[in-house]
């Protein structure tokens, strides 16, 4: 019995030293409405879309995706020459009611979920993040595909 109370005491400890240690990539006292506004001022002047991902510190597969969206060799770039990418905060302390609202609730996906939107500010596209999963991670080639078909060149090349 004392072996197993210590096995449950070390997995636990170890559980949440690891949680509190994980970043904080969400932001939980922003405005999301002006931190949106902010993001699409940027793509405007910089020919890209916005990448919204909503969900918050509390999730794990949000920490997932934006460690392997900033780091992956394939991704990241990606990411960078066609998104201003924002973290969207969903949390107890800070839904952000008007921002999902504004958003067309893309809660109701599951966490995170993507929502991108164009240089005008308009949601053209929620993308609910399972499809884009591979075991413990995220794969690249779902990944990659998604960002490929939802950027501006793609979206508002000409159809011939």
């Amino acid at each position: 019995m004392k072996k197993l109370f210590l096995f449950l005491s070390l997995t636990i400890g170890l559980t949440y030293g690891i949680q509190a240690q994980a970043p904080k990539v969400y932001d939980e006292g922003i405005d999301a409405m002006e931190q949106m506004q902010n993001a699409v001022e940027e793509a405007r002047e910089s020919g890209r879309y916005v990448m919204c991902q909503v969900g918050g510190n509390w999730c794990p597969w949000c920490l997932r995706f934006a460690e392997f969206a900033t780091k992956d060799s394939v991704i990241a770039p990606l990411m960078e020459e066609n998104y201003v990418y924002i973290h969207v905060n969903y949390s107890k302390g800070n839904k952000n009611l008007e921002a999902m609202k504004y958003l067309g609730n893309p809660g109701r996906f599951g966490y995170p979920v993507f929502v991108v939107l164009n240089e005008e500010g308009t949601p053209i596209h929620i993308q609910e993040s399972e499809s884009l999963e591979e075991n413990k991670g995220y794969s690249r080639k779902r990944v990659e595909k998604f960002l490929r078909l939802w950027n501006k060149k793609a979206v508002e090349s000409d159809v011939k």
